[in-house]
């Protein structure tokens, strides 16, 4: 059974400020677990107490490029044993990794190599999509030249099922062919706003959560994981009606 989480940088503005107290108010709102974004210089051993006083467990985190990389990667590795995450997530390529098919094909190559180091080292390693990985080069798309050049057992797939639908694509047909890689869904609703697309609560766009979900489960995809970044309203409102939407799907739907 998937999990719902809460992607941390929906309310990063207030982690910054009180990373431990925004923690706490996530779990006050109903969430089984959380996905970092960071953490403020706050050792993992407090947060972690944290978690464990709250019942909640990580469904992972995002991860910079720089701090994926040499040396970097193995501090972040010994971060994350300490807290008890098993997850490691590229947030996005920065734009010079992304410019041509070239690029692409290097940051697979890259992307390879730390997925590597990250399972032997007992972590999954995967990949968050946004929008720009749909543009075309040629025949191919930047997330088919991702993921068709990297080794699935060391890259897997964190499929924002907004930013795909906002670039057009549809996420069932992501998630059927690259089904047994998807480890993570970004959950968050999409409407139209005087002929723009912009992010809104589950429920009030146009995403079919209820099939996400039972598609999710089918395939045994193990978070379903909270991200909204704009809000008509106060945010924690939002986000706590994304929670008591979801269970509701979840209840509903018997999976």
């Amino acid at each position: 059974m998937s999990i719902i989480g809460l992607q941390l940088f929906s309310v990063w503005k207030d982690a910054e400020k009180d990373f431990l107290g925004t923690v706490q108010k996530v779990a006050d709102l109903g969430y089984g677990a959380i996905q970092f974004a960071g953490f403020f210089q706050t050792p993992a051993q407090e947060v972690k107490q944290l978690m464990d006083a709250n019942g909640m467990k990580t469904a992972g985190a995002h991860v910079g490029i720089n701090q994926l990389l040499g040396e970097e990667l193995l501090k972040t590795i010994n971060y994350h044993h300490t807290l008890d995450n098993n997850l490691l997530i590229c947030p996005a390529l920065p734009i010079e990794m992304r410019l041509s098919e070239d690029d692409y094909m290097k940051a697979a190559e890259t992307l390879n190599h730390i997925g590597e180091t990250c399972k032997s080292s007992g972590f999954q390693f995967g990949y968050h999509n946004h929008d720009f990985e749909f543009e075309r080069f040629g025949e191919k798309t930047g997330f088919d030249l991702l993921f068709e050049n990297t080794n699935p057992e060391h890259v897997k797939i964190e499929l924002d099922c907004y930013w795909a639908a906002f670039a057009n694509q549809d996420p069932f047909v992501i998630i059927e062919k690259y089904k047994d890689r998807v480890v993570s869904l970004h959950m968050k609703d999409l409407k139209i706003v005087n002929g723009n697309k912009m992010g809104t609560e589950i429920g009030n766009g146009q995403l079919d959560f209820e099939t996400l979900i039972k598609t999710g489960t089918q395939f045994n995809i193990e978070w379903f994981t909270v991200e909204q970044e704009e809000f008509e309203r106060d945010p924690y409102e939002s986000l706590a009606i994304n929670v008591k939407k979801l269970n509701e799907i979840i209840n509903k739907s018997g999976v």
